[in-house]
C-alpha cells in the first residue's frame, strides 16, 4: 500500500505582524509548508504597495487590526496566546511600545517562538532607532560598495543593487531558525525568543566577502586583482571599460557571443574534469595540449614544484595561458546557438547557461515542468505565475504547487480557526536549562563548493555533530576546497575516502548508518548512482533524513534538473547578470561570492529543520530539497512574478544605476563620498524641516534630482545624514566592507559575537592554516534561550581520517593498510593552504 503523505507544518499556527519583504517570506516559506498563517496588516492595508504581496502573502488568512487602538491590540493578543509563532519586523522595542510586549506573552505561554527581523541589532546602540529600509541596510553593510572587482576597475563605486540582499538572507536565516527552535521545542516543551537583525543577516550572506588571509599565496590572485595592486601603486585611475575588462577574466568563467546573438556564460574553473570537457566539446582540447598547456598531476603541491606554470582545471590561470584559450573560445562558441550549447553543456556535465533576463526565466519550460514557476488565480491580478517553493520535502513537494490567494478574514474567524487546532507538547521540565537547538543531531557532509558545505556548517552553531568527507584524492582545487573552507569548514571533522568502491565505500556506508541527516549538493542521478535515493537508503539507515541542494532542482522533474552548475550558471539563467550588466552583450555577474549559494545553503538548513520536527511529530522520515534556482526567485522577488496587465519588467538594471528613483539613490556630497538617501512620497513634507533643502515639496518630480544633487554637494555627507535623520528621514553614508571588518573586529574569545551589535568579526591569529584570519562571526541568529555556539577553526582536510575510523571500529593496522591503498587518505597536501 502506498504510503500517503501531508505537509510538514500542518498544525502550525503562525501571526505574521511582517511589512515588506522579510517577515512576510518567512510566513509565506511556513505557509506553503502547511502552517496556518494569519497576517496582520494595519487598516489602510500593507505598508509596501506591490504585486509582490500576493507572492508573499499566499497561503495566508489577511486580517486588518488597527493596534493603535485597545480593541486590535486585545485582539492581537488573543491570536498570539493562541499560536506557536510570532513574526514581527518592528524597530527593537516597538511591538512592546505598541504594547505588545512579547517578552510578557511568552512568560504566559512558554511554547511560544517569538520572531523579532530588525533591520539593525537590538544592541546596536548607534543603528537600532535608524529607518531601516532595504537600501539603508545594504548601505550601511558595505553592500554597495562591494560589487565586486570589475566595478572597481571601472570607477563605478559605490554601485546600486536592486536585489533585496538583507530581507532575502533576513527571510531564510530566519525562516530556519523558527524551524529549528520547533523542532527543539518537540523534545523540550519550551519556544524561544529570536532575533535576526538584517544587517547581521546580509554579512553572514557576504561571509566570503569579508574574510581577510593576510599574506595570501600569489598563486590565488586573480588577474583584476594584480590589475587593481597595480593601479593603486602606481597612481592610474580605476577607468576600465567593460571589454577592456573582459580580457583580465579565467576562460573559464566569463561570457561568450554565441551563433544567435546571445551570449552564453561558462562557468567550470577549479575542477579537474569541467575545464577538460569544456574545451573537449568545443574541440579544442587536443590542439591547446600539442601548444603546451598541461595538467598537473598533484595541483596541492606547492605551484614552485609544479612543472609549469598552469594546470587545466585550476583557478586563476596566468595571463598569457588565460588569452590564449579565450581567443580561441571565443571562435567556438559562435559556430552554435546558445540553446544548443545549454544542451551539450548540460549533458555533458559541465556549468554553463545562457543569459536570460528575468522575464524569459519566469515562461521558461524548464521553470514550468519543474514547479520552479507555478500558475495561481489571484483575485486582484488574475492568472499570476508566481515562483514555486523555495524549500520542500521530496515526498510531498507536489502538495505545494496549488497554494492559495491571500484570503481576507474577520478576527472572530481567524481565532476559531486557531482554536481548532490543538497542540500538544511534552511537559517543560527546566525553564531555565540552555541547550542548543540541535544538540546531539549527528551530520554526514558529502557536499562542496559553497551552498551545500555552508548549509552543514550553519547547522554546527546551534550544536550539531558534523563529520566532512572529501574524496582521497580531490576533484576541486585548493580555491575551492581550503579557501571557501575558511568558512564552511568551521565546525567540522574531516575524512577523506574513495565512497565509490573498496574500502572507502565500505566506510561511508557505515557513517551513512551511524548519522541523523545526510547532506549532499548533487542531482538525483548521482544521488541514486552513490545509492543515496529514498529506497536505497531506507536499507541502510531507515531513520536517517537526506537533504538534497542542487542547481536546477524544483519539485517536479524538468528538462534541466540533473544539470549541474553553481552560482553564477543561475545568476546567468534567471537574468540576475543581465540585471547587473544591464545588457544581452555586456552581462555581468553579481559579483558578491555566494550571492546565491550561501542563500540555498541556508534554505537546505531550513528544509533539514522541517524534516527532523515532522519525524519527532509524526515518526515519518522525509528528506529535505531545495535549489539554487529556486532560492533566485526570493533573491528577485520584487520583480519575480508576471501577470496580464504587468507591464514592462523595466526595473533598475545595468552599472550606470544609480538607485530606483529620485527619492532613493546615491547623491554625491562636498566630502567626495556618497550618501544612500531612502525616502518615499510620504517623506516629501519632512524634507521642508531639512536645512538646505526647503522648497522641495513644492517641486514637480522631474525636477527633484537636479534639486537634490546640487543641494547635496554643498556639505559634507556627515552633515547631510544628521539632518536628515533629524527630520526622520532615512540616509546613511556608504559605508565600506573593509572598514566595518577593520572597525567591528576584536580578539577572537570563543564567542559567537551574538552580543557584539550589528557586525562582528573576530581575528584568529593563531589560524590552523598559519595565516593571519579576520572573518565574520556566526551571529546573525540570536535566540534568547537556546545556546549558539563559536565554532572550532576549519582542521586540515583529513585531520580526522585515522579518529572517525577507530570511532567505527577499524584498527590501527587496518587504517594503515586502507590509507596505503589509496581508499582513503588523511590529507591532500603538505601545506594547509597550499603555496
Amino acid at each position: 500500500m502506498r504510503e500517503t503523505f501531508e505537509l510538514p507544518l500542518i498544525g502550525v499556527k503562525v501571526i505574521d505582524f511582517g511589512q515588506y519583504i522579510a517577515g512576510p517570506a518567512v510566513g509565506m516559506m511556513l505557509g506553503d509548508l502547511g502552517a496556518t498563517v494569519v497576517h496582520i496588516d494595519p487598516p489602510s492595508g500593507p505598508r509596501w504597495q506591490s504585486p509582490a504581496n500576493a507572492v508573499l502573502n499566499r497561503n495566508k488568512l489577511m486580517l486588518n487590526l488597527d493596534l493603535k487602538t485597545e480593541e486590535g491590540l486585545t485582539q492581537a493578543r488573543e491570536l498570539i496566546l493562541e499560536s506557536d509563532i510570532v513574526i514581527e519586523g518592528f524597530r527593537p522595542g516597538k511591538m512592546a511600545e505598541m504594547g505588545l510586549d512579547l517578552v510578557a506573552l511568552r512568560a504566559e505561554r512558554p511554547q511560544l517562538i517569538t520572531l523579532s527581523i530588525p533591520g539593525f541589532a537590538s544592541n546596536d546602540e548607534q543603528r537600532r532607532e535608524l529607518r531601516a529600509y532595504e537600501s539603508i541596510v545594504s548601505a550601511s553593510s558595505g553592500v554597495f560598495t562591494d560589487m565586486g572587482l570589475n566595478r572597481i576597475l571601472m570607477g563605478i563605486n559605490p554601485s546600486f543593487s536592486p536585489l533585496p540582499l538583507p530581507s532575502a538572507y533576513g527571510a531564510m536565516l530566519a525562516g530556519s531558525s523558527v524551524v529549528f527552535a520547533l523542532q527543539a521545542r518537540e523534545n523540550t516543551g519550551i519556544g524561544d525568543a529570536i532575533e535576526v537583525p538584517l544587517a547581521a543577516a546580509v554579512m553572514e550572506g557576504l561571509c566570503y566577502n569579508s574574510i581577510e588571509i593576510e599574506d595570501l599565496p600569489e598563486r590565488y590572485l586573480t588577474q583584476r586583482e594584480v590589475e587593481i595592486q597595480r593601479r593603486r601603486v602606481e597612481g592610474i585611475p580605476m577607468n576600465m571599460d567593460y571589454e577592456a575588462l573582459q580580457e583580465l577574466l579565467d576562460p573559464f568563467y566569463r561570457s561568450y557571443m554565441c551563433k544567435d546573438g546571445r551570449m552564453f556564460y561558462v562557468v567550470c574553473p577549479s575542477h579537474k574534469d569541467h575545464a577538460k570537457r569544456c574545451l573537449q566539446v568545443l574541440g579544442l582540447y587536443d590542439e591547446l595540449v600539442e601548444e603546451g598547456l598541461t595538467e598537473e598531476e598533484d595541483t596541492y603541491l606547492p605551484s614552485s614544484q609544479w612543472s609549469s606554470d598552469t594546470s587545466l582545471g585550476v583557478y586563476p590561470m596566468p595571463k598569457h595561458w588565460a588569452d590564449r584559450i579565450a581567443e580561441k573560445m571565443k571562435a567556438a562558441f559562435l559556430q552554435r546557438t546558445s540553446k544548443e550549447w545549454q544542451k551539450i553543456f548540460g549533458k555533458r556535465g559541465i556549468p554553463g547557461a545562457p543569459q536570460r533576463w528575468l522575464q524569459e526565466w519566469i515562461r521558461d519550460d524548464h521553470a514550468e515542468t519543474a514547479g520552479l514557476m507555478i500558475e495561481v488565480e489571484d483575485p486582484t491580478y488574475g492568472k499570476m505565475i508566481q515562483p514555486g517553493p523555495i524549500v520542500w520535502l521530496e515526498e510531498c513537494g507536489e502538495l505545494m504547487l496549488q497554494p492559495k490567494p491571500p484570503e481576507p478574514t474577520d478576527f472572530d474567524t481567524a481565532l476559531k480557526e486557531l482554536k481548532a487546532i490543538k497542540t500538544k507538547l511534552p511537559s517543560v521540565n527546566n525553564l531555565n536549562e540552555k541547550i542548543g537547538w540541535l544538540d546531539g543531531v549527528k551530520v554526514l557532509d558529502l557536499c562542496n563548493v559553497i551552498a551545500g558545505p555552508h548549509s552543514a556548517a550553519y547547522l554546527a552553531r546551534f550544536g550539531a555533530e558534523i563529520i566532512k568527507l572529501d574524496p582521497a584524492s580531490p576533484f576541486y582545487d585548493s580555491w575551492n576546497t581550503v579557501i571557501y573552507g575558511m568558512s564552511q569548514m568551521t565546525g567540522k571533522r574531516s575524512i577523506l575516502a574513495d565512497i565509490r568502491h573498496g574500502k572507502g565505500r565500505e566506510v561511508f556506508e557505515k557513517l551513512v548508518q551511524s548519522v541523523d541527516v545526510i547532506v549532499w549538493n548533487a542531482t538525483d542521478t548521482q544521488i541514486k548512482k552513490m545509492g543515496l535515493d529514498a529506497e536505497s537508503l531506507k536499507a541502510l539507515n531507515p531513520e536517517a533524513i537526506f537533504c538534497k541542494l542542487d542547481c536546477f532542482s524544483g519539485v517536479r522533474k524538468g528538462p534541466c534538473s540533473d544539470f549541474i552548475g553553481y552560482d553564477d550558471v543561475v545568476q546567468a539563467s534567471t537574468g540576475i547578470m543581465l540585471r547587473c550588466g544591464g545588457a544581452m552583450d555586456t552581462p555581468e555577474e553579481h559579483a558578491h561570492v555566494g550571492t546565491i549559494d550561501v542563500m540555498c545553503g541556508f534554505g537546505g538548513a531550513m528544509s533539514i529543520g522541517v524534516a527532523l520536527y515532522q519525524k519527532y511529530r509524526t515518526g515519518r522520515i522525509g528528506r529535505g530539497c531545495t535549489s539554487l534556482v529556486a532560492n533566485s526567485a526570493l533573491l528577485q522577488i520584487p520583480y519575480c512574478y508576471d501577470f496580464e496587465k504587468r507591464g514592462l519588467f523595466n526595473e533598475p538594471s545595468g552599472r550606470e544605476t544609480n538607485g530606483h528613483d529620485e527619492l532613493t539613490r546615491f547623491y554625491y556630497t562636498s566630502s567626495g563620498n556618497y550618501l544612500l538617501l531612502n525616502a518615499y512620497e510620504m517623506d516629501v513634507k519632512n524634507f521642508e524641516n531639512v536645512e538646505g533643502l526647503e522648497g522641495f515639496s513644492e517641486l514637480e518630480r522631474h525636477e527633484r534630482a537636479t534639486f537634490l544633487s546640487n543641494a547635496f554637494q554643498k556639505a559634507p555627507a556627515h552633515d547631510w545624514v544628521e539632518r536628515l535623520q533629524t527630520a526622520d528621514i532615512a540616509a546613511v553614508i556608504c559605508a565600506d566592507i573593509n572598514a566595518l571588518r577593520a572597525e567591528y573586529s576584536r580578539l577572537a574569545d570563543n564567542t559567537p559575537g551574538t552580543d557584539h551589535g550589528s557586525y562582528s568579526f573576530s581575528i584568529y591569529e593563531n589560524h590552523p592554516s598559519g595565516h593571519k584570519v579576520t572573518q565574520l562571526d556566526p551571529y546573525a541568529i540570536r535566540p534568547s534561550h537556546s545556546i549558539v555556539y563559536a565554532l572550532p577553526r576549519p582542521e586540515k582536510f583529513g585531520q580526522s581520517t585515522r579518529q572517525i575510523m577507530l570511532e567505527l571500529g577499524y584498527s590501527e593496522i587496518e587504517i594503515e593498510a586502507s590509507i596505503a591503498h589509496g581508499d582513503l587518505s588523511d590529507s591532500w597536501s603538505s601545506e594547509f593552504l597550499p603555496s
